[in-house]
């Protein structure tokens, strides 16, 4: 059986749990934090969530991890059979992931775990996802998936960073960004929301949150 090692409170675990509910595969998950622990370092290279263990040893890299279940697992299909369209959800994948998350990661810290960030950052941060959210908009349909008429991988990912981006920004900034630039990620959302995969994933989510909160409590 396939075992799924990470948290639910990171994006990138969760993206890997929608896709295995997608494709109706049974795992097991299994809780790992980050960190440079030498045992970890041997399953994920760079100590990092979430990673997945195969009969063929380790695979770690969320977006590798999804194409290794496209590919071995074709059935549903969560990528284009058409070349030319695969490629323009994979370049949805790509600007979600590396020029929006990756950009607004920066003012995590600040916007959800009770710490700051300099002036500096937050200026830089919000320059760049100004500009980057207009370049997504010019790509994403929302007619009425992220890509056109069909669900995607592309959905997958947008549906589980949009909300982090917009709740970042309104915490961080006092403004959501992607409203501001008209982008309804909370329509959207609720859309995806009718999914089985992403109701396991919001569910399990919030018991594990409640789960930690009632812990810290004692």
């Amino acid at each position: 059986m396939l075992k799924l090692y990470g948290f639910p409170i990171s994006n990138y675990y969760n993206k890997v749990k929608v896709v295995l509910y997608e494709k109706g595969l049974p795992f097991e998950e299994l809780e790992s934090i980050p960190c440079q622990d030498e045992s970890l370092l041997q399953c994920s290279p760079l100590g990092k969530v979430p990673y997945l263990q195969t009969e063929q040893g380790f695979l770690s890299e969320s977006q590798v991890i999804c194409d290794f279940l496209e590919a071995t697992h074709p059935s549903p299909a969560l990528f284009s059979s058409d070349p030319w369209q695969q490629a323009k959800e994979r370049e949805l994948i790509t600007m979600t992931e590396l020029h929006l998350e990756l950009v607004v990661r920066e003012v995590y810290t600040q916007a959800f775990f009770g710490g700051s960030v300099s002036e500096g950052t937050r200026n830089r941060t919000e320059k760049l996802l100004r500009r980057n959210i207009v370049a997504f908009k010019r790509l994403a349909k929302f007619a009425p998936y992220v890509a056109g008429d069909t669900f995607s991988m592309a959905d997958i990912v947008a549906g589980i960073h949009l909300p982090i981006l917009g709740m970042a920004t309104q915490a961080v900034y006092g403004e959501d960004f992607l409203q501001t630039a008209g982008i309804d990620w909370k329509a959207y959302g609720k859309h995806l929301a009718e999914r089985e995969s992403f109701q396991r994933m919001r569910a399990e989510q919030k018991a594990y949150q409640q789960a930690q909160q009632a812990k810290k409590a004692g």
